[in-house]
């Protein structure tokens, strides 16, 4: 009996699917063997797990390009002594991030996430009739709280820890202003179609926490999920020490089709003690542009001054950052 000498064009064949694998875990993220399960925790939250918003995982390290305007954009109204504001926006140019990771035994960890954010506040509009720019330097400090869960006992720490739980950010400015001095969101309600689907309550946003739906792990209620052509209506009640009207914005997830910002109107407003409850309302339908994936939309409180005075000393702004997801 002859034996066929396998030809060249069958061992490249038969050595496809072996090289594939090869790639694949030399692919398999940056992390590399010899990294501790904290150290691996750290690397999500800093750097994402996916890199592509595919998971809930990657929402962390997402914070500042979510919330990065990139400069002044958008319009508004008018007013003095910024007669007609053309543009305004965020353009965040230095971030750090603090991580303290408690345990749990050895099946849970519990990360404390604390991100400080620089950057300049830009404004472009006519003054006196003539169109001028103010930038107004400024710093924010957001808090946000996330539990990793053990999925396996592997070598590899990537293998055994996935997201089990994240909450909300919260933060506002520090400097110039304290945002606590002077505006303070304290409850978020969202609407989806008619139904309220969220209620979150503040004033410190992170104690609402989302447990992650990653069968045949857990089981949670996950993050709210939303779909192209939802009609999304957000009311936020927020307590301001200053006499005029804020301004609030839902700014969407950076990384979903471009920037995007929408204001909201005043609806009512009661005096309390020596400020102001106010609520402000926004109504909005999810266009076919929105990319799939899970992001952080957050929804700024500015007080008056912040966007109409040309003092680089006058910038308070509140923030609370919700996850959503829109998959296929």
């Amino acid at each position: 009996m002859k034996f066929l000498k396998p030809s060249k064009k069958l061992l490249l064949l038969a050595a496809i699917p072996v090289l594939a694998l090869y790639f694949a875990a030399c692919s398999d993220n940056s992390v590399s063997d010899n990294q501790t399960d904290d150290e691996y925790i750290q690397e999500v939250i800093t750097r994402g797990y996916s890199g592509v918003n595919g998971e809930e995982d990657d929402l962390m390290n997402s914070e500042v390009t979510d919330l990065d305007d990139g400069g002044a954009v958008g319009n508004n109204g008018g007013d003095t002594p910024i007669d007609s504001l053309i543009r305004w926006g965020r353009k965040i140019t230095g971030s750090s991030v603090t991580v303290t990771i408690t345990s749990e035994g050895d099946t849970i960890k519990y990360a404390n996430i604390t991100r400080t954010i620089t950057g300049n506040y830009i404004i472009i509009g006519v003054v006196n009739g003539v169109v001028d720019s103010i930038t107004k330097p400024y710093t924010e400090v957001f808090h946000r709280t996330a539990t990793f869960k053990r999925i396996a006992r592997n070598p590899r720490p990537r293998s055994n820890w996935r997201l089990y739980q994240v909450s909300m950010v919260d933060g506002g400015t520090t400097a110039p202003q304290n945002s606590e001095q002077n505006i303070q969101m304290q409850q978020i309600q969202v609407y989806r179609n008619g139904t309220l689907v969220s209620t979150y309550i503040g004033p410190d946003f992170t104690q609402n926490v989302f447990t992650v739906n990653r069968p045949p792990h857990w089981s949670g209620s996950g993050i709210n999920e939303f779909a192209i052509g939802d009609q999304v209506r957000v009311v936020v009640n927020a307590y301001s020490t200053q006499p005029e009207q804020d301004i609030v914005a839902w700014h969407w997830g950076k990384r979903n089709f471009g920037f995007h910002r929408e204001p909201f109107a005043m609806t009512s407003e009661t005096v309390n003690g020596s400020g102001w409850d106010r609520v402000y309302e926004k109504t909005f339908t999810i266009g076919g542009q929105h990319h799939h994936g899970r992001f952080n939309g957050f929804i700024s409180a500015s007080t008056h001054k912040s966007l109409y005075d040309d003092s680089p000393s006058e910038f308070a702004s509140d923030i609370a950052g919700a996850p959503y997801k829109l998959d296929h």
